[in-house]
C-alpha cells in the first residue's frame, strides 16, 4: 500500500467511529519526521480508545502494525506511529492545548479527496 492509501484507511477508520475535526497535514513538506500527521478529536476517553482501536484493527487487515503507540493508559491523547503516518487522537481539551496544527503551521493541509 502507498502512504496515501494508508492515510485514507486511517481517515476512514477515524470517521467510522465518529472522530471529529479530522485533519491531515503533509508534514513531509517541512520535516523528515514522517509524511503525514492525521489528527482527530474524540468527545470522551472511551471514544479516544475506540478510535485508536479501530485504526489499528483496519490497518491490521493489511498486515500493517504500528511501530509504536503511546497514551493508551490515559486515553486523552493516543499516538499511533505507522512510520510514514502518525495518528494523533485527542480529547477536546488536549487537542486545544497542544494545538499541533499551529505548531506545524508551515505544513500544508491535505484534503481527503486528494489521496488516491
Amino acid at each position: 500500500m502507498t502512504v496515501e492509501q494508508i492515510t485514507k484507511v486511517i481517515y476512514d477508520a477515524i470517521d467510522d467511529k465518529l472522530g471529529q475535526d479530522i485533519s491531515i497535514i503533509n508534514i513531509g513538506k517541512v520535516s523528515s519526521l514522517c509524511d503525514y500527521f492525521v489528527i482527530a478529536t474524540a468527545s470522551s476517553q472511551r471514544q479516544v480508545k475506540a478510535i485508536a482501536d479501530n485504526v489499528e484493527d483496519e490497518l491490521t487487515k493489511y498486515d500493517i502494525e504500528p511501530r509504536g503507540k503511546e497514551g493508551y493508559d490515559s486515553q486523552v491523547w493516543v499516538l499511533l506511529d505507522y512510520g510514514d503516518v502518525m495518528v494523533h487522537i485527542f480529547n477536546e481539551e488536549n487537542r486545544e492545548f497542544y494545538n499541533l496544527e499551529k505548531l506545524w503551521k508551515d505544513a500544508p493541509y491535505v484534503n481527503i479527496e486528494e489521496l488516491n
